[in-house]
């Protein structure tokens, strides 16, 4: 199996315009799409649901989990809120930097200790503002600092070395790939191993994995084998949506439109999970060429034809749907929208949809 097409941009003059002629299709992303339940069964699909995928940011809350299932957050006194920064890609406002800040108090260190780097916030590009050129960036600003401070805090709680907590070969990054080898019931040597922005350690998986974690993270201490701590990291990110995204961004829209029953995360390029609490699912989408430009009309088609959509949350995410494509002067002159249908194991692709769809 391979990636389908699931979102084309379109150019053109719109219907009513002095020119007239309707939008024709200008680019084609092709992508996968899983959707299982809290079994791992896969109930609908795009492409290739077990497309190899390198999970990126949406591993996050899985890369806490040693710190957790070992008690971590209750023996440093983090809040509800500091554990959500854990699994944050946070957008570097005022709130995240207090956050990440108070971790690294509560553990003894400051944010020399971390090695993710420096980057700008997220915060001006989600609300389409400049970056400041004549600011200098700390290290705290770095979306990931976050899941850094808890990579530290694992290694406080361990008595294990501070330095080189990235290393691959060093006990906490040894820790995550054998917890996730084992969530993931996977051998430790069939997961591709990469080095993610922030210097991490990373992991590829076949799609639907990444979706069945996401189904048992989204059914939190309900799951058999890890549900107190699956629990403790659910809690804190419905609860705390803001602090795993930021303002304007989508995991906190997807987040705040399931009120609670969904979890989502996102992940550099163009990889998006979410758990279905209610429905007893999770998702995952991977966008082949990496364009996210692509990712959110096709996280928006994913939860409206599994009917999770009413008329609340359409309205609260319809900027997601087919959002325009404006040039220079704001003249609106194409969109981006999905073009697949989701099928169940072992049917065949609906090409009638797909012409229907605009290709």
């Amino acid at each position: 199996m391979h990636p389908v097409p699931l979102v084309a941009t379109t150019r053109g003059y719109p219907p009513d315009g002095a020119l007239a002629g309707g939008y024709a299709v200008e680019n084609i992303h092709y992508g996968s799409i899983a959707v299982v339940d809290v079994a791992g069964r896969l109930l609908w699909s795009a492409g290739d649901p077990d497309f190899m995928t390198f999970t990126r940011s949406a591993l996050k809350p899985f890369q806490a989990l040693p710190f957790v299932l070992d008690d971590g957050p209750a023996r440093f006194g983090l809040t509800r809120a500091e554990l959500a920064l854990l699994c944050a890609s946070h957008s570097g406002e005022e709130k995240h930097l207090v956050g990440v800040t108070s971790i690294l108090d509560k553990i003894g260190l400051d944010e020399s200790h971390l090695a993710c780097g420096c980057a700008a916030p997220l915060y001006y590009d989600a609300a389409g503002l400049p970056v400041p050129a004549e600011r200098r960036w700390r290290t705290v600003h770095h979306n990931c600092s976050g899941k850094h401070s808890g990579f530290l805090a694992w290694c406080r709680l361990h008595g294990a070395p501070t330095e080189g907590y990235v290393d691959p070969a060093h006990p906490l990054q040894r820790a995550i790939r054998a917890t996730l080898a084992d969530c993931v019931q996977m051998t430790e040597d069939t997961l591709p191993m990469g080095i993610d922005g922030c210097s991490a350690p990373n992991y590829a998986m076949p799609l639907a994995r990444l979706a069945h974690l996401y189904a048992r993270l989204a059914q939190g201490s309900a799951d058999a084998r890890l549900g107190a701590a699956l629990g403790d990291l659910f809690d804190a990110m419905t609860a705390h949506p803001d602090m795993v995204s930021g303002d304007a961004r989508t995991d906190l829209a997807w987040m705040q439109a399931g009120g609670g029953d969904w979890v989502a995360k996102i992940g550099a390029d163009a990889v998006q999970a979410i758990g279905i609490r209610s429905a007893g699912i999770g998702i995952a989408i991977k966008v082949a060429d990496g364009a996210v430009r692509a990712l959110h009309p096709a996280t928006f088609a994913v939860l409206d034809q599994l009917g999770l959509l009413d008329a609340t949350r359409r309205k609260h995410l319809e900027q997601y749907r087919a959002p325009p494509i404006k040039n220079a002067r704001g003249v609106v002159a194409g969109d981006i929208h999905a073009v697949f249908t989701l099928d169940k194991p072992g049917s065949e692709p609906d090409f009638g949809q797909l012409i229907k769809n605009g290709l």
